[in-house]
């Protein structure tokens, strides 16, 4: 299962620094093609050579390369890589990668990666424990790593417990089980709109939202990873692709939106409309800067297409239809609303009443409603771990309505 899929290992200062010299073993024996990346205190525990031959590929430990000057590009690690493992993962390392520290060629190539993360963790028992060690931990889970847990025995310090790092064996099992995992959604065309619209007044000015566009690209991370063929038309934003795989269109207004989603959903499987799109626009906009020159400026506005309503006309029994409701009175009764006159299959409220809900947060709090008025409340979570609930209610009802999945 691990044929030609990139592999990219990273090493820190572990005693189970040795352990990886037969991991590389056993993952080139499987048919990956994989790197090193070592952090300079590793190399006092096993040496690059050993692992180069193995590999049969050059260690990177600094960001230039010796003698010759040129520079080790983490940007194009981070992109090569089908998934990226650091075995072992020391406290500190976990600890930088929870917080973003990035101090050395490993910590940039993992900032840059836009693959699944893969962590087993290497340390004495006491470390291990530590609460601020289990609290990076946690977060690194959030941020919808893969933890390969520490194993009970004996330890470099004589101590034993738990701290050990899985044994090689056991990693290639875990890796080899993620590969083979069910993509329920493998062959699916998933089309999501993300982010706000401007509506401009004149070149400069624009009328717009608090929207970022996180929940959006979280959600399509999540659906690609499940082996979905994910397009996201987005209005500007600042976010990045959680995978290279994955098709932007980039828009700016509503109008634009409305053009790209018409392109794109006629062919897909699941449509999901988490944009944020302006509801009026200028009924003129001025070809020049507006100067103020009077004390009140009027603008009139149009309205806008309503996107998920007019695709909604169009809906075919073999589409699944998603929508989002940001709400700040009668919650419930709007987003019910909405699910009918946009022929949603099922509409995600949240509360701009929840603290942490809502625009620019890392957080969300929903409701899922159905056609059927089955309603789900979730706790406040990461959006990650919204759109992992949400990508599973998906699945669920693609299965309702009798459509493949795998």
């Amino acid at each position: 299962m691990l044929k030609n899929k990139k592999i990219l290992l990273g090493i820190t200062g572990s005693i189970a620094a040795y352990k990886a010299a037969l991991l590389v073993r056993l993952l080139k024996k499987q048919g990956a093609e994989v790197k090193v990346v070592m952090t300079t205190s590793a190399s006092s525990f096993i040496t690059p050579l050993t692992l180069a031959t193995l590999s049969e590929n050059p260690v990177l430990i600094d960001f230039v390369k010796d003698d010759s000057g040129q520079w080790n590009n983490h940007v194009d690690l981070g992109i090569w890589a089908d998934l990226m493992i650091i075995a072992p993962a020391s406290a500190n390392t976990i600890a930088k990668m929870a917080n973003g520290i990035c101090d050395n060629l490993l910590m940039a190539v993992y900032l840059s990666a836009r693959c699944p993360v893969f962590l087993a963790p290497a340390m004495d028992l006491d470390m291990y424990a530590h609460p601020a060690t289990q609290q990076n931990i946690e977060k690194l889970i959030n941020f919808g790593h893969h933890i390969i847990d520490a194993e009970s025995g004996e330890l470099a310090s004589g101590l034993v417990g738990k701290g050990r790092m899985a044994e090689p064996e056991n990693i290639l099992q875990k890796i080899d089980q993620f590969f083979q995992k069910d993509l329920p959604l493998q062959g699916k065309q998933i089309m999501i709109t993300a982010g706000p619209t401007y509506e401009y007044i004149d070149p400069v000015r624009y009328i717009s939202n608090g929207s970022t566009g996180k929940m959006g690209f979280a959600l399509a991370g999540v659906l690609n990873d499940l082996g979905a063929e994910v397009t996201i038309i987005s209005g500007p934003t600042h976010q990045e692709l959680p995978h290279n795989n994955i098709r932007l269109v980039k828009v700016e207004t509503a109008q634009e939106m409305y053009e790209q989603a018409l392109l794109y959903f006629t062919s897909s499987d699941v449509a999901i409309f988490s944009a944020a799109v302006a509801d009026y626009t200028p009924a003129e906009k001025s070809k020049v800067k507006i100067k103020k020159s009077t004390a009140t400026l009027n603008i009139k506005l149009s309205k806008t297409k309503d996107i998920a309503k007019e695709l909604g006309k169009i809906k075919k029994s073999n589409q699944l239809s998603v929508g989002f409701a940001l709400e700040t009175n009668d919650e419930i009764e709007n987003a019910k609303s909405k699910l009918k006159s946009k022929n949603f299959d099922l509409v995600i409220l949240n509360s701009l009443n929840d603290k942490g809900a809502g625009f620019g947060y890392d957080t969300n709090q929903i409701t899922m409603i159905d056609q059927n008025g089955e309603m789900k409340k979730f706790e406040l979570k990461q959006k990650s771990e919204v759109a992992r609930d949400i990508c599973e209610e998906i699945i669920s009802k693609l299965k309702a309505l009798n459509i493949r999945v795998l």
